[in-house]
């Protein structure tokens, strides 16, 4: 019996459960990150500033305001609260595992993320001080990528029940879903209501996805395709080949038995012991430039993206509709779409080659980006002058570290697990996704370092 015995996924049925179930992983993260403009309004000094002149500030009716301390620390405390859990928690995740049920890990995870985005949603029309405020958000942002990083953790681990084919729409999904709140934030800015209300329908929009996350995962087990390969069907399937290799092998220790006795060493020593687990140190060795790249990689991106990046003001806008939608458009949805074009082309060319010394370089290369983004037109320089200050400096920028930051971050990991041995190569994707989530959560910390130095 092969698998071209079993059921057919219909429709696409289970590859789009797993496309919405992507989508649902990071985007959480990415609806608080886009919401950049409506945190910084609520974390305006009540004391000294008026409601009115609150929203003129994003409104771009009034003159603009000197941030209070939580509005300029807001994106580097947002960045570290979310990276500090998920690299955390994707090691537990290791251990959850073995102990908590699939179910209640992935169910669990999207209805405590369901229930703080509804919670957020509701607070947008319940009045709060600032320092109030910004607490409550930074316990939601902790909660939303511990409980991410589980959901994200259990979702690849279920994948890895399919074929190979199917971790590639949890991919797409996680790679649309910056895009996806980008889209929201800017169709909400379009509607013209109140930022309140457009801040209330922006959270609602991600409830509903959550919500449909969720009527996806219970679909799920219901479906003939996904049941053959993770249930009953297939177990019996299993059960049988394994019987049979058993009598095979049986058959061949029974013909090296000399005059019906049985040596003593029948083989020599295996090339591989599946039983010995491989050395976790020797295969960092095999693999450390790519690990240490894909780490570097992500700390250069987190470490200004969007502490520094989201604080740049248009210079040409003036007092234009473009003023509203600079930072949404320039910087949230053109990172974005230029991250995913960059994932994406991996999968027409992998140059450098794995091997390459050209692979390393262009990583560190990358770190021009800090600077270039620190001279731009920021809203507030103390110690740094402007010197990029038109728009297209910073798009031009953006595109360039957006898709660099896909690409080589893609590469990095591709190359990994095709360093080592195949009955290495999970420990190895392990190392990476390590270094990978090590490299979120040092940016997070190098941010505070990089804004201050502005």
């Amino acid at each position: 019996m092969t698998a071209k015995d079993g059921p057919q996924d219909r429709y696409k049925g289970v590859w789009l459960i797993f496309f919405m179930l992507g989508l649902g992983t990071l985007l959480p993260w990415n609806f608080f990150m886009t919401a950049t403009q409506y945190f910084s309004t609520r974390l305006s000094d009540a004391q000294n500033t008026t409601a009115a002149d609150r929203l003129s500030e994003v409104n771009g009716t009034g003159i603009r305001l000197p941030p209070t301390y939580l509005q300029a620390k807001f994106n580097n405390f947002m960045t570290l609260c979310a990276m500090l859990p998920l690299l955390i928690f994707t090691c537990l995740n290791s251990f959850l595992h073995q102990r908590i049920p699939q179910q209640v890990r992935i169910l669990g995870s999207l209805v405590v993320i369901g229930l703080v985005f509804l919670m957020t949603a509701v607070l947008v029309k319940i009045p709060m001080e600032p320092l109030p405020f910004f607490i409550v958000t930074m316990v939601k942002i902790i909660l939303i990528n511990s409980f991410g990083a589980i959901l994200q953790g259990s979702l690849f681990g279920l994948a890895g029940l399919l074929p190979a084919s199917y971790t590639a729409p949890i991919m797409s999904g996680q790679g649309l879903a910056g895009t996806f709140a980008a889209l929201a934030m800017i169709c909400a800015i379009a509607t013209g209501s109140p930022l309140e209300d457009s801040a209330f329908g922006y959270f609602i929009t991600a409830c509903v996805v959550i919500l449909l996350a969720i009527g996806s995962y219970i679909m799920l087990p219901r479906l003939d395709f996904f049941r053959y390969y993770s249930m009953k069907d297939k177990t019996e399937y299993r059960v049988h080949e394994t019987h049979a290799e058993l009598e095979t092998k049986m058959d061949l220790i029974k013909k090296d038995e000399p005059n019906g006795v049985e040596k003593n060493n029948l083989n020599t020593v295996p090339l591989h012991n599946p039983n010995q687990k491989p050395s976790v140190i020797s295969i960092f060795k095999k693999i450390s430039v790519m690990a240490l790249s894909v780490c570097f990689v992500f700390t250069v991106t987190i470490g200004v993206f969007p502490s520094v990046t989201a604080e740049v003001d248009s210079y040409i806008a003036g007092e234009t509709e473009w003023k509203n939608y600079f930072i949404p458009v320039a910087c949230f949805l053109m990172f974005n779409v230029f991250d995913w074009l960059g994932r994406s082309l991996t999968a027409f060319c992998l140059w450098p080659g794995m091997n390459s010394r050209l692979l390393p370089f262009m990583v560190a290369l990358r770190v021009v980006f800090i600077p270039l983004f620190m001279l731009c037109n920021l809203r507030s320089h103390v110690y740094l002058p402007t010197i990029f200050q038109h728009d297209g400096w910073y798009i031009g920028f953006m595109i360039l570290f957006s898709i660099s930051n896909g690409y080589l971050a893609s590469l990095c990991m591709c190359f990994g697990p095709k360093k080592v041995p195949s009955h290495e190569a999970e420990t190895a994707g392990a190392i990476m996704a390590f270094f990978l989530s090590l490299g979120l959560a040092l940016g997070a910390i190098f941010s505070f370092f990089f804004r201050a130095l502005v």
